[in-house]
């Protein structure tokens, strides 16, 4: 597992649809691709996808992964394994039941990921959104034992206000536990209107703040939706109606010159954007091709008066 802990961004390999949108043997292919591309992060949640499976609780996307590590020995060694707790619904088709983050219920989450991975441990555990009905103490300390107990080796938050991060920190200094050390939040090139909610429930925007604390304290950034679901590159897909504003117009104009510029594509652009910022972009596939597109977003590389553009644009 060398060269594993490099700081360097990597592109991840988002699972949300395998097992439901993206079927078992293509998720295997794109998986395969992808580690064969020099690959390591795979992102998936316990939740996933709960409303798409029929049987309305998550686990299709950890089963998939799961059945592909025991048919490729030692792929185990070549990737790292991220997942969370905190949606799964309790109730089938009833997302008000989501388990959420008490002690128990992150204990057990986790447990059930574990035997639908086929693995006896993770390399990182997000909590996937707040849960202000339980106490911060207390989903610290969950989090905090199970990497203590070598179940997960790195705790993180996904979905978390910056304040709400750093006070979980904090309590994890006072308990000597392991603190949460990775952010995962939406971000994209486009942005919506200011003030403006996204339509996506449960969506928290990475913000300048979270920026901020990351780069204080040495955390890792992941960005969600960092591609937009396509929209960067498919007419059938168009953005949000939130991102209808004159500087999403100015961006994408922008962004295509500098696509012509590199030779590359849109989506090339906007990861290779994510990383120059030290973000680990996540990055959805359902086809071998679109995961093959992202790994070469890699080798592009923007000069700094077209990145000096893009902002000036946004």
């Amino acid at each position: 597992m060398g060269g594993m802990d490099t700081k360097e961004p990597r592109i991840v390999l988002g699972t949300m649809d395998f097992g439901t949108r993206v079927a078992p043997d293509r998720a295997f292919a794109i998986l395969d691709s992808f580690v064969a591309g020099g690959g390591v992060w795979l992102d998936t949640a316990n939740c996933y996808s709960f409303w798409t499976d029929p049987a309305g609780v998550g686990g299709a996307s950890e089963r998939v992964i799961g059945a592909w590590l025991q048919a490729r020995p030692g792929a185990r060694d070549t990737v790292r394994i991220a997942t969370k707790v905190r949606h799964n619904p309790l109730v089938p088709h009833s997302p008000e039941s989501a388990e959420g983050l008490s002690a128990r219920a992150v204990h057990a989450g986790v447990e059930e990921s574990l035997g639908r991975l086929g693995v006896d441990h993770v390399d990182l555990l997000w909590a996937h959104a707040e849960d202000r009905d339980v106490p911060l103490e207390e989903t610290v300390g969950a989090f905090g034992e199970l990497v203590a107990k070598g179940v997960t080796l790195r705790v993180g938050a996904a979905n978390h206000a910056a304040w709400r991060v750093e006070r979980a920190r904090s309590l994890a200094r006072e308990q000597g536990v392991e603190p949460w050390t990775c952010l995962q939040l939406r971000h994209s090139l486009v942005q919506p209107r200011p003030l403006t909610p996204v339509a996506e429930g449960g969506h928290r925007l990475l913000t300048a703040d979270d920026l901020d604390l990351a780069r204080a304290e040495g955390l890792t950034v992941w960005s969600y939706s960092s591609l937009m679901w396509g929209s960067y590159v498919r007419a059938d897909k168009p953005l949000p109606s939130t991102y209808d504003h004159p500087g999403t117009t100015r961006v994408l104009a922008v962004l295509d010159d500098v696509a012509d510029e590199l030779a590359a594509t849109r989506n090339q652009v906007v990861l290779a954007w994510l990383m120059l910022q030290g973000i680990d972009p996540i990055v959805g596939a359902s086809r071998v091709e679109q995961i093959e597109e992202a790994l070469a977003a890699r080798r592009v590389r923007l000069g700094a008066e077209q990145v000096a553009r893009l902002a000036e644009a946004r």
